[in-house]
């Protein structure tokens, strides 16, 4: 069975296609990674995966925590992921994600959905990518890891650097920067933990192997 995974970014793509799947970049955005599921579903797939960083919202969590959700939140609906995918990748560590329609950049914000929904961290892809699974009767699963901590407000620069395509644009990244320094300080923290998430990412897709493969969970 052929596993299609939806990444946002160039950088998750690298570290998820050591996997046997097919693995389309979304950009990072609701709208990117519903048409990258969309297209895996048209190429065949037979199962869908959300893959890269999310954004904590459980105080408890730290960059590096390893997600994998038992069932995502978005657009109103809740969606439990498939159990023999949930089983494959080692089981569910936390019980709920949510998927916003824009980033999440502050601490407040993140702190006030921790309150209201009780999900464990954020991300802008994976309600997109469950509700074409969804549609199109296919399982799906999510794995992801912690990037920014729920204590920790993203800053502007970081927010405006990507290009439709999922790679950083290194001029808006310079302009944005050189025009509010007062970020380098949380840029470089940013950086680090991102490091930290793609090594959990990474590690995790080693230790799967070849044994990501859907053909005996249905």
């Amino acid at each position: 069975m052929t596993l299609g995974v939806v990444v946002g970014l160039a950088a998750e793509a690298r570290i998820a296609r050591t996997l046997r799947a097919v693995v389309t970049i979304g950009g990072g955005t609701p709208g990117g990674a519903e048409m990258a599921a969309e297209s895996l579903a048209a190429g065949g797939a037979n199962g869908l995966l959300s893959f890269g960083l999310a954004g904590g919202l459980d105080p408890a969590l730290r960059p590096g925590d390893l997600l994998v959700p038992r069932a995502v939140r978005a657009f109103g609906q809740s969606w439990p992921a498939d159990p023999g995918l949930l089983a494959v990748l080692g089981g569910p560590t936390i019980e709920l994600l949510l998927s916003e329609a824009t980033v999440v950049a502050s601490a407040a914000a993140k702190r006030r959905l921790w309150q209201a929904t009780g999900a464990a961290a954020v991300d802008l892809e994976s309600g997109a990518v469950a509700e074409a699974a969804i549609r199109h009767d296919l399982p799906f699963a999510v794995l992801r890891a912690v990037c920014d901590p729920a204590s920790r407000s993203l800053p502007a620069a970081a927010l405006s650097a990507l290009n439709p395509a999922g790679r950083v644009r290194p001029w808006r990244f310079l302009a944005v920067t050189l025009g509010h320094p007062g970020q380098l300080g949380a840029l470089l923290a940013l950086a680090s933990d991102a490091r930290c998430a793609r090594r959990t990412l990474a590690e995790r897709v080693r230790a799967l192997g070849p044994s990501l493969v859907l053909g005996d969970n249905g």
